[in-house]
């Protein structure tokens, strides 16, 4: 398989796409009718909530700038296959520029790695409600996974209105972040490529491998994620800045949604006490699946960044919290996520 350029690629997208979407599996069962229903409520919900998000938060986004799809299983795994290519692009470039691309595709193989990225995206498709996908052209898409949602909804035993509308709420927030924010994709954008920048091909053969069977064996133990366990110091730096952007992105969220819920969701207390309890998963395989991912520290960075969000507009107000929003340097780093007196001090002063 080649990329635009006519080189061999590092990952068989399309092979990733099947093995995904056949692993994924479809979901629980739902007449027809429902499945229409369940369609119609959440598009509703999305548009309900840009106006919520807006009066709660202060951020100006306009309307419909991004599509909403609501889509199923298979559905994620191909749109999701589709961000990733153009967000891995940058770090596919430099590799292949930096080491030929025969001796690439000798060393891990595209249909291996497809292979690799089609187990993940399996996992992870029938584990996520909804995303908003900011790399997709023009202004990006906001993803609902119909399946998903009903699902947990069902598992939690939610009212089923409420739940969809909760879901809305987060993933809309994610929306008016970007659009209303417009440097803030290109700022990812560019932290990406910087990684891109320190990463060696050598290197990354020679003793990745190494390392990932070290975090397969330790995970449990040091609770370290293949994340962890395959960057240099020097990208460590790096992603230490990009956690600090998602642990704001996803704390942000989880604060708009739990702010605006109580005046328009009757039962939010309730959905937010039996997700949290959801997010810890289930099984020890899932458990050490997520640890080995990195899902674990996703769930930090919600609440890292809710704590971090909740405590600046407590102590300073909404308009003043919003100054983060106003250039990159405005953004808190990973330690001032965990210490919001320092990021005040540092921009509020």
């Amino acid at each position: 398989m080649t990329d635009a350029t006519g080189r061999p690629g590092m990952v068989d997208w399309d092979l990733a796409v099947r093995i995904g979407s056949r692993l994924v599996g479809d979901g629980p069962e739902i007449s027809r009718g429902e499945a229409a229903a369940t369609v119609e409520e959440l598009r509703a919900g999305a548009d309900r909530s840009t106006a919520l998000v807006r009066e709660f938060t202060g951020l100006a986004a306009a309307e419909r700038t991004a599509p909403v799809l609501v889509v199923d299983r298979a559905g994620w795994v191909q749109a999701n296959a589709d961000a990733f290519a153009t967000l891995l692009g940058p770090v596919v470039d430099k590799l292949s520029d930096k080491k030929p691309p025969s001796a690439i595709s000798a060393a891990i193989g595209s249909k291996v790695t497809g292979a690799e990225v089609g187990g993940l995206l399996g996992f992870l498709g029938s584990k996520v409600l909804g995303q908003f996908d900011p790399f997709h052209e023009p202004a990006g898409r906001l993803l609902l996974v119909a399946p998903n949602i009903v699902h947990v909804e069902r598992e939690i035993g939610a009212d089923p209105t409420d739940f969809r509308l909760w879901v809305c709420l987060h993933e809309e927030t994610h929306r008016v972040q970007f659009t209303a924010v417009p440097w803030m994709r290109d700022h990812l954008f560019a932290e990406i490529g910087k990684l891109a920048e320190t990463m060696e091909p050598s290197s990354l053969l020679d003793d990745g491998l190494g390392r990932i069977a070290e975090a397969l064996k330790g995970a449990k133990a040091s609770g370290s994620s293949l994340l962890d366990v395959i960057s240099t110091p020097e990208q460590k730096d790096l992603i230490d800045r990009m956690t600090g952007v998602m642990s704001l992105l996803e704390g942000h969220a989880d604060v708009v949604m739990d702010g605006v819920g109580p005046s328009v969701i009757p039962s939010v207390s309730k959905i937010r006490s039996k997700f949290n309890e959801r997010r810890k998963g289930v099984g020890m395989l899932d458990k050490v699946l997520r640890r080995l991912l990195g899902l674990d520290a996703k769930m930090a960075q919600y609440r890292d960044g809710a704590t971090f969000v909740r405590h600046v507009v407590d102590q300073a107000g909404m308009e003043q919290f919003n100054a983060v929003w106003e250039r990159p340097e405005h953004l808190p780093s990973k330690v001032e996520i965990k210490d919001p007196q320092a990021w005040m001090a540092r921009v509020l002063a």
